[in-house]
């Protein structure tokens, strides 16, 4: 039976650790071994019986846990029993069956296309090798990976998110592409170990090398990974982290393995970046200083500025406000003189007037009388 080989065609180089590909080997190696004295008992954890079991499990685990897919699909398997029974299926009584699971309008018209593909092209029975697993609707190149290995025997690498994850951390590549993955790690590890390898890194990276926060100081693999230092390192800090039945056994195995002497993470500083940084201190008490110094000469300038700009301002408002009150009153005598002269123009005028009329008024009176 064809087998699911990586092609060669991927980078055998280690990552950019500084390490040769001998050392690199060596260290794969010995966390193959560690890997196998930690989980002797590693194994796929979604529940099935046969391989459409496993298949459909594997269609439903997608952005779903196995816990959850191995509490919905006791139900699902007895009432699905074939492929037919999924290629017929009620959809809506499909979709609410697999609805815990996540995605169920998808899953739902995967499984009912896939039921039918077994069908039509291969008398409802689930083939056994990779290149036509993938032609089936909802399976992709991991999803046949599981099928091959754990329904068929058939060696195949698993490479879902964590077992991606953790041979990064690992230095074992560098690439992201789920295949390139694949084909990097085949070809630095016997095929026979290929299925139990991909259980043993998927059972670590769900137990101590979480996403987020690994559990560094309770890891039986500290001494051979470089990332060493992601997580806490202090073993009561990193012990709570630990998951799973076999916590107790993996802390003790990490215990006598023992840790690496340096307790932090294993990305090295620049020197260049770190004397620039040592720099940062002197060159911000020079630039401080002469900043303080500038903005005490440019406030004595502006103060000298103001000072003067005020004195001028006074001085020419002083001299305008003088010449106004000069001009003014200048104006208002002469005005004043002006109204006078006429007032008593207009008065001698008028009394001269006066007096002229009374003594024509008196003459006549006075003529008569004589």
């Amino acid at each position: 039976m064809p087998s699911a080989t990586p092609t060669q065609r991927a980078s055998t180089q280690p990552a950019s650790t500084g390490e040769t590909q001998l050392g690199l080997t060596r260290r794969v190696r010995r966390i193959t071994r560690a890997l196998a004295e930690g989980y002797p008992g590693a194994h796929c954890e979604l529940d099935f019986t046969t391989p459409l079991e496993l298949i459909v499990a594997v269609v439903l685990s997608a952005q779903c846990t196995d816990v959850r897919v191995n509490q919905t699909t006791p139900a699902l398997f007895a009432r699905c029993r074939s492929a037919a029974d999924y290629a017929g299926a009620n959809r809506v009584e499909l979709e609410e069956m697999i609805r815990p699971t996540g995605f169920f309008r998808n899953k739902a018209t995967s499984l009912i296309g896939l039921g039918a593909a077994l069908v039509e092209r291969f008398d409802g029975a689930v083939p056994g090798r990779l290149e036509d697993l993938v032609t089936l609707p909802g399976v992709g190149r991991k999803t046949a990976n599981v099928v091959l290995g754990d329904a068929f025997g058939v060696p195949g690498i698993t490479v879902d998110t964590h077992f991606g994850r953790l041979v990064r951390r690992w230095g074992w590549t560098e690439e992201e592409d789920p295949v390139k993955v694949e084909h990097a790690i085949g070809a630095l590890v016997p095929r026979k170990e290929w299925t139990v390898l991909s259980h043993r890194v998927i059972f670590h990276g769900r137990r101590v090398c979480h996403a987020r926060r690994p559990a560094c100081g309770a890891c039986l693999l500290a001494k051979d990974c470089p990332s060493f230092g992601l997580g806490p390192v202090e073993a009561e800090l990193a012990a709570p982290l630990v998951k799973g039945e076999e916590a107790e056994y993996l802390l003790a195995l990490a215990q006598r393995t023992g840790l690496p002497k340096v307790k932090k993470p294993a990305t090295v500083a620049n020197p260049a970046k770190a004397a620039v940084v040592s720099k940062k201190p002197a060159n911000n008490k020079a630039l401080t200083s002469k900043a303080a110094d500038g903005k005490a000469a440019n406030s004595k300038a502006v103060a000298s500025k103001a000072a003067d700009g005020k004195a001028a301002n006074s001085k020419a408002v002083a001299s305008k406000a003088a010449d106004g009150k000069a001009a003014n009153s200048k104006a208002v005598a002469s005005k004043t003189a002006d109204g006078k002269a006429a007032n008593s123009k207009a008065v001698a005028s008028k009394a001269a007037d006066g007096k002229a009329a009374n003594n024509k008024k008196a003459n006549p009176a006075k003529k008569a009388t004589g």
